[in-house]
């Protein structure tokens, strides 16, 4: 019983001290590493300013069957738009702006 309740509270502190994975931040990355980021994973979310982040994909397969991808460029250290994918977008798309 001393052995499940020592095991019991390692895992509670071990839950509650996790901390959230940490997102690529774009400004700080050249153009060519924030795309391979979105190529290797497929979907990635990356922090495209101090207090924005999106969720970016490689391709539709990422998206949800309702859904359509827009094409996404983002602030990079090397250049101010990285074309680094798409973003999937439930609205309509806008074709006669």
């Amino acid at each position: 019983m001393r052995k499940l309740r020592l095991i019991l509270v390692c895992a509670a502190f071990a839950i509650s001290t996790a901390q959230a994975q940490q997102r690529p931040f774009t400004p700080a990355l050249p153009c060519s590493q924030a795309q391979q980021i979105v190529l290797r994973n497929g979907a990635a979310v990356l922090s495209t300013g101090t207090h924005t982040y999106d969720r970016f994909v490689r391709d539709q397969s990422f998206c949800e069957i309702n859904e359509y991808i827009d094409p996404a460029w983002v602030p990079a250290r090397d250049t101010p738009q990285c074309p680094v994918g798409y973003r999937c977008r439930s609205d309509p798309p806008e074709f006669f702006d």
